[in-house]
């Protein structure tokens, strides 16, 4: 059974997206005989998949890719929840006293830092923490952890009607992921940019959820298709 630390929240119930049979990625063949991966994902909304089956979110997706590959993964453990900035994040990670380490562990956070009209100085220095917190439960080893740019959520129906300017918020977005992005190359870990991805939702609404702001199953999909081969090459 999966576990999600969500603050003794639990996530919200919304009618879900329905997400197509995930194609399965070729991935380069390592030996996995007797080895067993664990998994930490770390973040927001985008990472507990709000509006959609846990199980599409990119999380599980990933886990299930691999594991269509004969990866031995277990369910991810999940420290994440819709409208979390950095410095929530390190509290509940604090709060939940987690000693155990892992395979490699997944960081996406930020955007409500931008939400919420946040500095960016305290963005760099939270997200710094949040790294080095990441690579300490990858079994200090920065190669095992795995960092996804912020989507921009400038392109959904939802900042349309939110009354913010449209050229803002991308713009914003661009900044706090080219803090993210240098910072995850200082600080020697992997970086993904699936914000690109999350524009194509501009003109296919089938990459949104039915509540108009956040990524559908098959979005996910699309970052998982990037994510898993980096994936696996960090796991070498």
């Amino acid at each position: 059974m999966a576990i999600a630390v969500m603050a003794g929240c639990k996530k919200q119930q919304i009618a879900a997206t329905t997400v197509p049979v995930a194609v399965v990625v070729a991935l380069p063949v390592i030996n996995t005989v007797d080895t067993t991966i664990s998994y930490l994902a770390l973040g927001d909304s985008y990472t507990i998949g709000q509006s959609v089956p846990y199980t599409q979110s990119f999380p599980f997706q990933l886990a299930s890719q691999l594991r269509s590959n004969n990866f031995y993964v277990t369910d991810p453990l999940i420290i994440a929840r819709t409208g979390w900035t950095t410095a929530d994040l390190k509290r509940a990670i604090a709060d939940s006293a987690i000693t155990k380490k892992f395979s490699f562990v997944t960081l996406l956070i930020g955007v409500n830092n931008q939400f919420q009209n946040g500095d960016t100085a305290t963005y760099r220095t939270d997200f710094d923490d949040l790294v080095n917190t990441s690579v300490l439960y990858a079994k200090s080893n920065p190669k095992h952890v795995f960092v996804l740019s912020i989507p921009d959520w400038s392109v959904t129906p939802f900042a349309l009607t939110s009354g913010r300017n449209i050229a803002t918020i991308k713009a914003q977005i661009d900044v706090f992921n080219a803090i993210n992005e240098r910072e995850s190359n200082k600080l020697g870990v992997n970086y993904l940019n699936i914000t690109d991805v999350s524009r194509k939702a501009a003109t296919d609404t089938t990459l949104l959820a039915d509540d108009g702001l956040h990524p559908s199953g098959l979005m996910y999909l699309m970052w998982v298709k990037l994510l898993a081969p980096q994936v696996v090459a960090g796991l070498k």
